[in-house]
């Protein structure tokens, strides 16, 4: 073992980068020191491990990963599956800053691996694991009984889901109380005087499609309003398709006065439709939507929103495969963000 260290050492100073053994002369340590020293091993001095750590970082030192895959069997890897035809760039964005942020101060690094519309989810999943390719598994899009969580249970990989299974098996999520974001959006504007609502929902399939109907149709039922039906499209639809479907139900005798959406991006696409019907958003028709940063009421002063943090998503799902893989008890490691007040930014 020591001479594949030393052989890796070697590489990467041939290579130009800081070794172990630069560390140790600048240091005047020695090399096994320098080397729990960067581990936080107790049997070393807290101030040598922060002088270490400290000259590490003004080097720009990186253990060399071929190196530490030898000698642990980790890969220092976590890997976050994102569908690159569905996710959004605003939750791409936003959520791979909260797991960076996260493994930042960890031996850990963030790849991205991606999959299209054409591969079977679980294509990406059984790669990571049959190569193992990465020690921690981020996965999103979460179906109620997800045969990508089944198979990493069973395959003793740590992972998490951005959003929660229903199969009666424990592990790491996080998610957003999509039912509590569909009532309360449904009774804010039953408040408002609406009566006759449509909901513009996620793509069926999804665990929290489910969440988002079953709060809004509980929701209706509460406030004695009626639903519009609007499921012909939903929020994995194009910009245009979802404007032209928005048009035509508003051209109707009978049409909503109220909707629900569940993507910002969406609501783009709603509020177009509805001015391409010659209606105005905030008299003949109001919309409740979720966003992931505040820039909707730039767009429209008149929409009402509820923000859904999803820095907040990838910061947690990066604590929760953190701790499974440091020995934290799967279910202890589930959270679940709570929807705020709709915000109103009319005068």
């Amino acid at each position: 073992m020591d001479r594949r260290r030393s052989e890796n050492n070697d590489e990467a100073a041939a290579q130009g980068r800081p070794t172990l053994k630069t560390l140790a002369f600048m240091t005047g340590l020695g090399v096994t020191t320098v080397s729990r020293a960067l581990k936080d091993a107790p049997e070393i001095g807290a101030e040598t491990r922060r002088r270490v750590q400290l000259v590490a970082k003004q080097i720009g030192y990186r253990p060399n990963r071929a190196g530490v895959r030898l000698r642990t069997g980790r890969t220092n890897v976590i890997s976050l599956v994102l569908n690159t035809d569905r996710e959004i760039m605003s939750f791409v964005s936003d959520i791979i800053y909260g797991v960076s942020e996260v493994l930042a101060d960890t031996p850990y690094h963030l790849i991205v691996t991606p999959y299209s519309r054409s591969q079977d989810p679980l294509d990406p999943v059984r790669y990571l694991v049959e190569t193992g390719s990465a020690d921690g598994v981020i996965i999103s899009r979460t179906q109620p009984n997800d045969p990508r969580a089944r198979y990493m249970l069973e395959h003793g990989m740590p992972f998490a889901t951005h959003g929660r299974t229903d199969m009666g098996l424990v592990h790491p999520y996080y998610d957003f109380d999509n039912y509590a974001f569909a009532a309360e959006a449904v009774r804010r504007l039953s408040g408002m005087g609406r009566r006759r609502l449509a909901l513009l929902s996620p793509p069926p399939g999804l665990t929290y499609y489910d969440h988002t109907l079953n709060g809004f149709a509980d929701a209706l039922s509460e406030v004695g309003a009626s639903e519009i039906p609007f499921n012909t499209v939903s929020i994995d639809h194009t910009i245009e398709q979802i404007r032209s479907r928005t048009a035509q139900v508003m051209r109707r005798d009978i049409r909503p006065d109220g909707f629900v959406s569940s993507a910002a991006a969406a609501t783009l696409a709603i509020v177009a439709g509805i001015e391409d019907a010659g209606l105005k958003l905030g008299r003949d028709v109001d919309v409740v939507s979720k966003q992931s940063s505040d820039l909707l009421h730039l767009f429209r002063p008149e929409l009402l929103v509820v923000n859904e943090n999803f820095r907040l998503a990838g910061s947690e799902l990066a604590r929760s495969v953190l701790g499974w893989i440091g020995g934290a008890a799967p279910g202890s490691l589930q959270s679940c963000g709570v929807p705020g007040e709709v915000l109103a930014y009319r005068g």
